[in-house]
This record gives structure tokens, sequence and C-alpha cells, in this order.
């Protein structure tokens, strides 16, 4: 049997890590076209630079060394995907353009698709899975990434009239990524054996390598969708003050 290399190649070493740079052409044409389709398609709209912001991060996520490292531990894989959800992911959404939809439906479709994939994609057959195949890796980080920007788009572009339901949204979303990482944070052994063996050169134990990606999935999901709640009042009491008779 044949068995394939993860797709960030082999477990790094620490001395070696620096030069561990994903360099995959087929991978920085995708994002150097989506960068620069986005920002033709928003060329009037000072949006585009926050779209630059997020496929500079996506970039850099997937890129640089941490690649490489989430081979080694899960909890650089949890930090690679958190800066795509929770940093890439809503810039880029603000720098698309308004749905034109006056329903809440596509924003509860894209919650439940997203937090369908997290916990898909962070249970340990699914998880392990992605180490053995290039397809699982890179439907992982479809599934993931895409319904995350498509959601931050509902989350962020919004008329006041429906604030109720994204604030409903977004806090049905970050307590289920709460609840997730909790469960990695909280865990007494370790679940996902891809790991088993990888985590010791990097001073951890396979179960504080799966406890700290655990806190990195729960504390920085739930400030940034406090911030979005704070954003999304603030706004409707903005339209509030705007309607109200001089």
């Amino acid at each position: 049997m044949i068995h394939q290399l993860p797709y960030c190649g082999v477990t790094p070493v620490p001395g070696a890590l620096a030069e561990r740079f994903n360099l995959d052409p087929w991978l920085m044409a995708a994002l150097a076209g989506l960068c620069v389709w986005q920002w033709i398609a928003q060329r009037k709209s000072p949006a585009r630079y926050y779209a630059l912001g997020g496929w500079l991060i996506a970039a850099a996520a997937f890129l640089s060394p941490l690649c490489a490292l989430s081979v080694a531990l899960f909890s650089a894989r949890v930090a690679q995907h958190m800066i795509l959800v929770l940093a890439a992911a809503p810039l880029i959404a603000l720098g698309l353009p308004r749905s034109g939809v006056t329903t809440s439906r596509p924003l509860w479709l894209w919650t439940a698709v997203f937090s369908v994939a997290l916990w898909v994609w962070h249970m340990p057959v699914p998880y392990d899975a992605t180490f053995s195949s290039v397809v699982v890796y890179w439907s992982m980080h479809l599934s993931l990434f895409g319904s995350a920007i498509l959601l931050w788009r509902e989350l962020l572009h919004h008329s006041p009239e429906r604030t109720a339901a994204v604030l409903a949204a977004g806090t049905v979303t970050f307590v289920q990524m709460g609840l997730l990482g909790a469960v990695f944070a909280f865990a007494d052994h370790p679940m996902f054996k891809w790991h088993f063996s990888t985590t010791q050169a990097w001073g951890f134990s396979p179960l504080q390598d799966q406890q700290l990606g655990g806190v990195f999935m729960w504390v920085p999901g739930t400030a940034l969708f406090l911030w979005t709640a704070i954003r999304s009042v603030s706004r409707l009491w903005q339209s509030i003050e705007k309607a109200r008779p001089a």
C-alpha cells in the first residue's frame, strides 16, 4: 500500500522549520488570481484594501512554515485555521459587495455550513485523514475557509433591520466554536492518532498540544464575535438616531 505524504510535507524538526516554506506554484497562482480578481471587481471601492489584506494573511497561513508546523502540532493546525477564519475571512468578506438579499436565509445557511465544517474537520477520523490525502486536505480548507468568508459577508454586510438575526447567528457561531475549543482544552486524553508521535520534539505531550489548540479556538473566536455584535448594535443605534425627527 502506498502512503501519501501530507500536503505540507514530512513532520518538521525544530531546527529546520525556518526553511519549510510552502512553494506550491498552483496554490500561489490561485491566491494571487483570487486577490487580483477581487481587487479589479472592487476597484472603485476602498474596500479592496481590506480584501488585499485578507488575501495576504491567507497567503501567510498557507505558504509560511506554519503549514509544515501544522503537520507536527495540532495547536499549529488550529492556529492556521483560526488565522484563516477569524482574520483573513472577515477582511476578504469586507471587500465583497453586499449580496442584495433581504432575508436571513443565507445567514443561517452559512452559519450551519461553517459550524458543520468546523466540527467535522476537527473530529479525529476526518482530521487524521487530511494527512494521508491531498484531496481531503483541500476539501477541509476549502469548506472551512470558504464558508467562513460567506458567513462573515452576512455578519458584516447587513441592514439594520437584520441586526437581531445577525446577533443570533453570531452567538450560535461563537458558542459552538467555544464549545469545541473547550472540549479540546479540558480533555483528559489525546484524541488525534497522527500527533501521538509528532509533538515530543517540540516540547509538548500530545495532550498538552491538543489543549493548547483548544485555547486557540476558544478565546479568539469569542473575542472577535463579541466585537461583531458590538459593531452591529452600534450601526443599529446610528440608524435609529438618524431616523429620529430633529
